[in-house]
């Protein structure tokens, strides 16, 4: 591939294992602060599920552990996000090398690019998603039956969904990444819309709650981040073989 740098299947493992190493090192200092503030990150948690706790608005806890892990997993969210940048900088230092000396110049819209859309995903899970699917999923057959939510449970479900709808809306990155990379263009993209559409449709089923209504919200945004990759691809990136 004329204009990359070469590197052999070493270099790369080396290299991977290097920025693999780095962004830990930072996601480790964001956990650090977040664990500093990881009642009033909690609390910004409990949010979207508070009117399905009991009267003192809090989560139920049953092993002696479980607040202490739970101040951990909270801890592990905020550090992902608050170093989502550094972290996407070093995935941007993985790949670059693969890259024309052009097409290299891309480094701070990866990552602004990339940061936001992170941002977007968790903030589309966190204030729509969450609200409708709790709502369906608490009140179905009646209120006589009350829940009894656990902090362990619902802060797994949380972290891992939360991170889940971030990395889901990465999708115009990782498309342009690999149109960069010269895999794959707009041509390419929309041959096989359809299946995409399938593969969006299985992934928006596994990443959300078990209603229909979370997974349509999860579709319609990644259908809509795929289209838009398609025109953003189509008219800034050159075709393959070009």
């Amino acid at each position: 591939m004329s204009g990359h740098e070469q590197m052999s299947l070493v270099e790369h493992l080396t290299e991977l294992r290097y920025r693999l190493i780095k962004a830990f090192q930072g996601i480790i200092l964001g956990v650090g602060l977040s664990v500093y503030f990881s009642e009033e990150i909690l609390s910004i948690i409990r949010r979207p599920v508070l009117k399905y706790l009991g009267p003192n608005g809090g989560l139920v806890f049953t092993g002696v552990m479980d607040k202490f892990m739970a101040h951990l997993k909270v801890g592990v969210l905020g550090g992902v996000i608050l170093t989502c940048p550094y972290w996407l900088y070093h995935v941007w230092k993985f790949i670059s090398p693969g890259l024309y000396k052009h097409e290299q110049r891309y480094a701070a819209g990866f990552i602004i690019f990339g940061t936001l859309l992170f941002m977007c995903g968790v903030s589309f899970v966190y204030f729509l998603v969450y609200p409708a699917a709790f709502e369906y999923l608490f009140t179905i057959g009646g209120d006589v039956d009350k829940p009894m939510i656990t902090i362990d449970a619902y802060l797994s479900f949380f972290t891992m969904t939360t991170l889940l709808f971030g990395a889901a809306f990465e999708l115009p990155v990782v498309l342009m990444v690999l149109a960069l990379l010269g895999v794959i263009d707009s041509a390419f993209l929309k041959a096989k819309r359809r299946y995409a559409m399938v593969i969006l449709a299985v992934v928006a089923a596994i990443l959300t709650p078990p209603d229909g209504l979370s997974m349509i919200m999860m579709l319609v945004p990644l259908c809509l981040l795929y289209e838009s990759s398609v025109w953003i691809i189509h008219f800034f990136i050159r075709p393959m073989g070009a």
